[in-house]
């Protein structure tokens, strides 16, 4: 009698936060870095933009597999006022963007493709974050710690950046890279066992 596996797990993304929070659900995925063009189309949506390049990722890795896996693809966006602001080029890059964030409220966006060998389901997810107003020699010493310089929008909210989230709506699983309620979904969906407190809200304690 042949005892079925449960499928390999493959996170299609270099990004060592996502990697963190699949870890958080006792997962432990393969890595294959997709080789994706990630430049935006003229006229397409962010929210058309995000779901494209999840997909993209999943298939890119499904393509170059030789056994059947369950792949997981992700990509971001932080949105302010219309505008996708991605990782800072620079520091006055870096120090022009992040002095539009700070003060007000910006929306980011992460898009979930989980493919198997017959369906690739998707997803997006939004969360709105208010940094306070920083001082132009915050932004300078926040820079200068090395943080910004690979982060949409520029900032952390896990690390150090988390000091200048005044509020945040939605997932904050989701402002680091990957919103693990509705991955863990996804994921169940596609076969790959969880703890039920994994995928599960935890209940209220009354106080």
């Amino acid at each position: 009698m042949t005892v079925p596996t449960e499928p390999a797990l493959v996170l299609a993304s270099g990004s060592p936060r996502r990697l963190a929070l699949l870890q958080q659900l006792g997962l432990q995925p393969s890595v294959q870095v997709p080789d994706v063009d990630e430049r935006a189309r003229p006229d397409e949506s962010p929210q058309d933009q995000l779901l494209r390049l999840a997909r993209a990722k999943a298939d890119a890795v499904a393509i170059s597999r030789r056994a059947p896996a369950v792949v997981l693809g992700a990509d971001t966006l932080v949105l302010h006022q219309g505008r996708a602001l991605g990782k800072p080029r620079d520091r006055d890059d870096f120090l022009e963007s992040f002095a539009e964030l700070c003060g007000s409220v910006h929306t980011v966006s992460t898009a979930v493709a989980v493919r198997t060998e017959d369906r690739c389901a998707c997803l997006v997810v939004s969360s709105q974050v208010r940094l306070c107003a920083v001082t132009r020699e915050q932004a300078i010493a926040y820079w200068a710690s090395g943080e910004p310089a690979d982060k949409a929008g520029g900032y952390a909210i896990q690390g150090r950046g988390g000091r200048f989230v005044e509020s945040l709506n939605g997932s904050y699983s989701n402002v680091v890279g990957l919103p693990l309620f509705e991955t863990a979904r996804l994921l169940v969906d596609a076969g790959v066992e969880l703890d039920r407190a994994a995928v599960l809200p935890a209940p209220t304690v009354a106080t």
